[in-house]
């Protein structure tokens, strides 16, 4: 079977295309079209200094591998920023796996810790919750965000890259779906250029399992070991859901995130919210106190 592009031997096939690619061609795509998004949603702009959040999963190590690759012939700057929730026997080694690949790269990279800035770990806040039926991942979920938009404030930074991939809108989509949470469907959009502090998923266009060859055929150094908390919530169940539709009917995954991306621009519209800053933080919520300050006071009433 020969490459399409290239008369080397082809070792993938885009199901979705037909499309057959020998690995040399089947990065570069990744990174065309990775490039392609950025450009389209105008994700970056010159001179911008980017931070990449790096947990050192297949995902995030490979978006520092192209934004790396990028930022050599275009007019930006990365740095890689690590959230560490304090996860016993899990987190170390991906802060050993992000720290050494950072050097490889050469990009400058600094880790932040929930115990330093919300003085207590995920385990500490998962004691404190008022009870399961608020998932670790929702807990999680909430002070990570507030993790990396003071990290990338505290290096001075324009973006915020992250690296969700198509399959994670999907997922994100339905679960928003499910729960009756319409309003966050209006925040799915990959165009955030009014935002004051630009998060960015240059991935969103592209198949898990294509990040997945991606991270194997580069050697990435990507850390296997699963969250501990990981199927504590529905995301799972979901991807597993959505994964055995692609697999009978291949494409089907694109035809709904272009749907989602219809629906979302149609619900911020109509569900526009007027910003303002939090009485705690002064980040910017649509209430007087954002979601984040919210969960950490109520976890910090149990504490005392």
């Amino acid at each position: 079977m020969i490459c399409d592009r290239c008369p080397n031997q082809a070792v993938y096939t885009r199901k979705y295309s037909g499309e057959k690619l020998c690995s040399t061609c089947f990065s570069n795509s990744i990174l065309r079209k990775t490039a392609k998004t950025i450009s389209k949603y105008k994700m970056i702009q010159n001179d911008e200094l980017i931070a990449v959040a790096v947990s050192g999963g297949k995902d995030s190590l490979a978006l520092l591998k192209i934004i790396n690759e990028m930022s050599a012939t275009h007019n930006f700057r990365i740095k890689a920023i690590t959230i560490d929730e304090g996860i016993p026997g899990y987190r170390n080694e991906a802060l050993e796996i992000v720290e050494k690949f950072c050097s490889e790269l050469n990009v400058g990279h600094k880790v932040y810790s929930y115990k330093e800035l919300f003085d207590l770990t995920l385990d500490n806040a998962l004691e404190l919750r008022e009870n399961e039926k608020t998932s670790s991942c929702s807990i999680c979920g909430t002070l990570r965000r507030r993790a990396i938009d003071f990290a990338a404030k505290d290096i001075g930074a324009d973006v915020i890259a992250t690296g969700h991939n198509l399959d994670d809108t999907l997922q994100t989509f339905v679960i928003n779906m499910l729960s009756g949470d319409t309003n966050k469907i209006g925040w799915m959009d990959p165009d955030t250029s009014g935002n004051s502090l630009r998060k960015i998923k240059p991935f969103c266009e592209i198949y898990e399992s294509e990040i997945v060859f991606y991270a194997f055929t580069n050697n990435l150094p990507f850390q296997s070991e699963p969250c501990p908390h990981m199927n504590e919530g529905i995301r799972t169940e979901i991807r597993e859901f959505l994964n055995s539709l692609e697999k009978q009917h291949s494409g089907i995954k694109n035809n709904l995130y272009q749907s989602i991306i219809k629906v979302s621009q149609i619900v911020k519209d109509s569900n526009y919210k007027q910003k303002t800053l939090c009485e705690k933080c002064g980040n910017e919520c649509t209430g007087k106190i954002c979601s984040v300050c919210s969960v950490v006071l109520k976890l910090k009433e149990k504490q005392t």
